[in-house]
């Protein structure tokens, strides 16, 4: 369903707020899902939880206006279910890397998403890249290079799991682009959703673990839940701010993932993890203040 690019209002105060809790929200789905994996929940079923949970709220949402054809009518299926296919496969690398890997780690990979997008649009959007941009990406590459110390002691496999989370990320990102102001949000929810649950229930079946206890139960639940509603603030955050105005409040999700390790599994990221993840913010803010002109 092709539908208008909707106006932006003026509150970019509230655009923020929304950006902000948005990450919260991811950050508890992170947080949530490393828990459950180190009490042996399969990545199948977690990745399952988070996309059924997703797709029930996306059906919902659709069925309040009616269970037409043309509300579930894309002319851009083929990329739809790309850029669908290109986040369900991100959600499982990074929730099996999350078994072995502190949480600051993988959001530290994780955010060099945009430095991969910056690099990529190039051959994807057309978009020229110049001196400073340049350097941004390279700059981007030695903070990732740092964090995941590829020929030192503190290198695991799991990193390259996280590495191509954040290049499925960028491809998702770029689609999205593509996408924006031609098919309604609600329809690429819906069917990321649908598709997620479809692909992933056989996997999830195979692996089911049970639950011992309630809390479990709502654990897994939330996955969706919270997975859901980060995607709908981060969508309307862009109702009332630029991307511009609201992206260097993305690397909140370092913050958030900071704290909840600390508190949840009483890790700290270590200085060399912590230098990476400031030069690879470094690079996004040079990235986007080039934007910006």
């Amino acid at each position: 369903m092709a539908v208008t690019a909707g106006l932006v209002e003026d509150r970019p105060h509230f655009g923020i707020s929304l950006m902000l809790c948005a990450w919260l929200m991811f950050s508890v789905v992170d947080t949530s899902a490393k828990w459950m994996a180190l009490l042996g929940f399969p990545a199948f079923q977690l990745a399952f939880m988070r996309y059924a949970g997703h797709f029930v709220i996306s059906f919902g949402v659709i069925a309040r206006g009616g269970l037409t054809r043309d509300r579930l009518h894309t002319g851009h299926a083929g990329q739809v279910v790309t850029r669908a296919l290109l986040l369900i496969t991100a959600t499982v690398s990074n929730f099996y890397a999350l078994n072995f890997l502190p949480l600051t780690v993988i959001s530290a990979i994780m955010f060099s998403s945009p430095v991969i997008v910056c690099f990529l649009s190039q051959h994807f959007l057309n978009e020229k890249i110049g001196p400073w941009r340049w350097f941004a990406i390279l700059l981007g590459f030695v903070g990732v290079l740092i964090v995941i110390r590829p020929l030192g002691a503190a290198f695991h496999w799991a990193m390259l799991l996280a590495l191509f989370n954040a290049l499925s990320l960028a491809l998702y990102s770029i689609m999205t682009r593509k996408l924006a102001g031609i098919v309604a949000t609600e329809t690429m929810q819906f069917y990321m959703g649908a598709l997620g649950t479809t692909l992933l229930l056989p996997l999830a079946i195979w692996s089911w673990q049970a639950p011992a206890d309630p809390l479990q139960w709502a654990l897994l639940i939330g996955l969706g839940v919270f997975g859901w509603g980060g995607h709908q603030l981060l969508t309307n955050a862009h109702r009332f701010g630029s991307a511009n105005t609201l992206m260097p409040f993305t690397y909140s999700f370092m913050i958030y993932l900071t704290i909840m390790g600390y508190l949840v599994f009483d890790h700290l990221p270590d200085q060399w993890t912590v230098l990476g993840a400031l030069i690879i913010v470094i690079s996004g803010l040079i990235i986007w203040k080039r934007e910006q002109r």
